[in-house]
């Protein structure tokens, strides 16, 4: 194996490496933008479920009779779902390390989502300083936009949350 390492991978073992997860503190600069990839498509399951277990059984959501009579003229996406979804996309890159959320903030949904929209993300990092009072921590604050396959932008957010400001240490604390 070559001594050189692949962007995002570390080091275990001789001829062995992992996988990376979650940006480290100082990489996480502000005004860094992050495409992630790779989008995600809407399913009926998916929208099924997070409906299911959040507990929102509005028909607008799970009737399709139904929601064929709305100005949608079909299925709307639960909203919670939508959000969920483009969440989880940024965990790998921007909180994989993440120790607690703190924050969501200014959630806006700008166009509906329907089942076989396909959504796309970028993360934009805002503000990064030294917990005052965590001090092996750093507090990131990002915002988050989503866009449909049509470049429709469909979903706004801001996050706040508490990073190691030693990846390393802390990946080889928790074996990752």
């Amino acid at each position: 194996m070559s001594t050189g390492l692949p962007h995002g991978y570390r080091r275990t073992g001789e001829d062995r490496i992992r996988e990376s997860v979650g940006l480290s503190y100082p990489e996480l600069a502000p005004g860094l933008v992050i495409e992630h990839r790779p989008g995600r498509t809407v399913t009926e399951l998916d929208n099924l479920l997070g409906a299911a277990l959040s507990g929102n059984v509005a028909p607008i959501h799970t009737d399709a009779h139904y929601s064929s009579q709305t100005p949608w003229g079909r299925i709307l996406v639960c909203s919670g779902v939508t959000l969920n979804l483009v969440a989880g996309m940024t965990v790998r890159s921007v909180s994989g390390l993440t120790t607690a959320n703190l924050a969501v903030d200014h959630v806006r949904f700008t166009a509906p989502v329907h089942i076989g929209d396909t959504l796309y993300a970028e993360t934009k990092i805002l503000t990064r300083r030294a917990s005052e009072s965590r001090p092996d921590t750093g507090v990131i604050t990002c915002r988050t936009t989503a866009h449909n396959q049509a470049g429709i932008s469909v979903l706004t957010f801001t996050r706040t949350f508490l990073v190691p400001l030693d990846a390393d240490a802390a990946r080889d604390a928790t074996h990752y």
